[in-house]
């Protein structure tokens, strides 16, 4: 079966997803929708056949589609689902966040609950290949998660077109906007939902004097959150996007009572220093209580797969899984529902950091997915 995708934004993470999917023979991009006159022209060389549309409604109307990728900007994604869901509801790839303003929720979650199609929200840190060996082999490394470690050291946010990653209404905030993935990997890993969330953050070094149509960038680019979780685990959040200089860009720890089990990842390789070669590779650390013996384990990454994306061949991995959807030997691997809790994990975090108080995860989910 022969796959046609129709794709609605194409900046720095939709021409992520037009570089990998050109590396499948099965495929091919058939329609695109994207309003930036500059990206047009950059897709257009990647995807040469594409038809381009004016608006996600023209687009609909394209028939050799099987598909449809949302890579937009994030404030766009919940009106673009309601408005696809309403015309033509394709299966569908979207982009982390599922949606950045509460008021969008309601909307949203009764758009997804009638969707008759697929809905696969892009998860991409679950398929680096050194997170999924990490998540495959926690368990039985810890014995049972108790304590939960995600570390994420970094360069601050990239210029994005127009320059919309600057502000929190845009992005939904540092923690809906970078960090639900790490939401979404603490709710994999861990197996359980969150009970209660607190949070320390704010804006230090980055962007603060950068003005744009006379408003400031208000942005946050450090922080701490701590997630209590059901069955009694604790996970911890760490962020740092002044921290480029790292060797490794995550890191990931998970502790039990048989011991503990380390993920290490560098960051893009493009922004590795080309006079400190070799770049790092990732590795998984294994470190048993009993005997103690640490041991060190490599993970390589298909060097072709790191030059065509940031995020260490995961884009193409997850390509492989939703493809296997679109062909019926699969079933959705994250669900409209995985990226409703990531980003209300990360609303309930700025909150949090907000206010100086704990979040109830319960009450907070309550007030967001009632009824309008």
């Amino acid at each position: 079966m022969h796959l046609r995708y129709g794709i609605i934004g194409c900046g720095m993470m939709g021409h992520e997803h037009l570089r990998n999917l050109g590396l499948f023979s099965d495929c091919a991009v058939t329609a695109i929708y994207e309003p930036d006159k500059d990206m047009q022209e950059s897709a257009s060389q990647l995807c040469p056949d594409a038809k381009f549309y004016d608006s996600v409604s023209s687009l609909l109307d394209h028939q050799e589609m099987d598909c449809l990728l949302i890579a937009s900007p994030n404030f766009c994604h919940a009106a673009q689902i309601v408005e696809i869901s309403q015309k033509r509801p394709l299966p569908m790839l979207v982009e982390k966040p599922l949606f950045t303003d509460p008021r969008q929720a309601g909307d949203l979650i009764a758009a997804c609950k009638a969707y008759p199609a697929p809905i696969w929200v892009g998860m991409e840190y679950r398929y680096m290949p050194p997170m999924a060996k990490f998540i495959d082999e926690a368990p039985g490394a810890t014995g049972g998660i108790t304590m939960l470690t995600i570390c994420e050291h970094r360069f601050p946010f990239l210029q994005k077109v127009g320059n919309w990653n600057r502000f929190n209404r845009n992005s939904g905030g540092t923690f809906v906007e970078k960090c639900c993935h790490f939401f979404d990997l603490m709710r994999l890993i861990l197996n359980s939902e969150p009970r209660q969330i607190m949070a320390s953050a704010g804006q230090s070094h980055n962007h603060l004097d950068e003005t744009y149509v006379g408003e400031r960038s208000d942005i946050w680019d450090n922080g701490y959150v701590i997630v209590d979780f059901e069955n009694g685990a604790r996970a911890l959040l760490e962020l740092c996007m002044f921290a480029e200089g790292s060797e490794f860009q995550e890191s990931v720890s998970a502790v039990g009572p048989m011991g503990k089990i380390e993920c290490f990842v560098p960051g893009p390789s493009r922004f590795w220093p080309e006079d400190l070669q070799p770049e790092p590779l990732s590795k998984i650390v294994l470190s048993p209580r009993h005997p103690k013996r640490p041991v060190s384990i490599d993970v390589s990454i298909n060097t072709p797969l790191l030059k065509v994306g940031d995020h260490h061949g995961s884009t193409y991995y997850q390509h492989i899984r939703f493809q296997e959807v679109l062909r019926g030997k699969a079933d959705v691997e994250v669900s409209w529902h995985d990226g409703l809790m990531a980003v209300a994990m990360g609303m309930a975090a700025q909150q949090s950091a907000s206010s100086g108080q704990v979040i109830n995860m319960s009450e907070f989910l309550h007030d967001l997915t009632k009824p309008s």
